[in-house]
């Protein structure tokens, strides 16, 4: 799926220095672009979370004293739509900032042109840890102006995932693992990197390995040889429409292992409707721990505002992970500003970039700073760790019962659990 975008930074090229809201109009009003799939639950709620900590910012006087306004675009998950609306931003909406992308390729795609235009760009969907090391760890001043303020790297997810599977055999003894993921960039340091981290705690197994095309609707083969396997936790990393069938297909089957690892399908509020309570049991990682935990002192404040500003219009009814990262990248952004006393990126782009490594920041989905430029992921956001240097900030959330209805509890790390963790009765 990857498109590069040579042909938009050549284009641009000429534009540099007539580009940006502060810096191009000088009209006092600070210009955000937000980018996602907004046809798709992730994206809704993302655009809906950067809409709010703008109206947060303007009722607190703005950034530097300027009014702030949002321009929310759909990129339909589709790198060369993504180009196109990221173009359109800069070209003619001229923003100051750009914030969003969801699907790693459409990061990947308009990541060469926005490098070059030098707009300030958060990155708070995407995981794939080359749009990093590929870029800043090459060409780090080209790339300088991009930063990822959340989730952490698939790289640091994937030690985050061993960690749990070490949890989960403390728990209940389960030691064979089988790894099933979407065959596309984010999903690659599970299937890279995983199995080792894995095996690297005695006892451990990692029986059984299969990637799956984002086209698959039948998952059956998948799940029969993962049970041939003898696997006791199935973690699948996959992020297509598809996963409600291959919930579905466990749940009706009985099939002798959990369900494990991350599921963004899994994580919408309205999962439990989609799949006629199918996904009783099984669990996701994710930013913001699906709204349920007080991971901050900001948390619970953010999902309320969430509820009752869009509680009648329709799915998410919460945030869910993108959402949570794109509000925190707002206020993160507007803060970095105030304290480099500039948001004119084609005048102070340094000063700015100063001011996000240098700040240590408190989220709604949690503690947030960055790598620095000499560091193995230059501007990606760090992991957190607890005391047991746990990584703590990508938590694990379960659908569990609640009467006739499933609720979300966060059940992992332990500091942050609502719930404990359930095992799927038929185990």
């Amino acid at each position: 799926m990857f498109l590069g975008a040579t042909g938009a930074a050549a284009v641009t090229t000429s534009l540099a220095g007539c580009l940006g809201g502060i810096s191009g109009d000088d009209d006092d009003v600070f210009r955000i672009g937000h980018l996602g799939p907004t046809e798709m639950e992730m994206g809704r709620g993302a655009a809906r979370s950067a809409e709010l900590a703008v109206d947060e910012l303007n009722d607190n006087g703005g950034v530097l004293g300027r009014d702030v306004e949002l321009l929310s675009e759909d990129t339909g998950g589709e790198p060369t739509e993504g180009e196109r609306v990221a173009e359109n931003l800069v070209q003619q909406d001229n923003v100051d900032l750009l914030v969003g992308t969801f699907v790693s390729e459409v990061t990947q795609g308009i990541i060469d042109f926005v490098a070059e235009v030098d707009v300030p760009f958060l990155i708070t969907g995407s995981a794939d840890p080359d749009t990093i090391t590929q870029n800043h760890g090459e060409d780090y001043d080209h790339y300088k102006n991009i930063f990822r303020t959340g989730p952490i790297n698939s790289d640091l997810q994937a030690e985050g995932m061993a960690d749990y599977a070490a949890h989960l055999n403390d728990e209940y003894g389960w030691d064979n693992f089988s790894i099933l993921a979407d065959d596309a960039a984010w999903t690659t340091s599970f299937r890279d990197i995983l199995p080792e981290q894995i095996e690297a705690t005695e006892g451990l197994s990692v029986v059984h390995e299969d990637r799956m095309s984002v086209e698959t609707d039948n998952f059956t083969s998948f799940l029969d040889d993962a049970d041939d396997a003898d696997a006791d936790v199935v973690f699948r990393f996959i992020a297509h429409g598809g996963a409600a069938g291959f919930t579905s297909t466990w749940a009706q089957n009985e099939y002798p292992f959990a369900l494990e690892g991350v599921s963004v399908p899994g994580m919408s509020p309205e999962f439990w409707d989609a799949t006629e309570g199918a996904c009783l049991y099984e669990t996701t990682s994710q930013s913001g721990a699906g709204g349920v935990a007080p991971l901050t002192d900001r948390t619970m404040d953010f999902v309320d505002a969430y509820e009752a500003e869009f509680e009648d219009e329709g799915p998410p009814s919460k945030p869910m992970y993108m959402g949570f990262n794109s509000y925190d990248a707002v206020l993160f952004y507007a803060e970095a500003a105030a304290n480099a006393d500039t948001v004119d990126y084609e005048s102070d782009l340094d000063a700015i970039i100063d001011a996000m490594l240098d700040l240590e920041f408190t989220g709604a989905a949690g503690e947030m700073s960055l790598y620095g430029p000499d560091e193995e992921y230059p501007h990606d956001v760090r992991e957190t760790r607890t005391a047991d240097g746990v990584i703590s900030n990508f938590p694990v959330t379960q659908w569990q019962e609640d009467g006739d209805d499933g609720v979300v509890e966060c059940v992992y790390p332990r500091e942050d659990a609502t719930a404990d963790h359930v095992e799927p009765e038929w185990l």
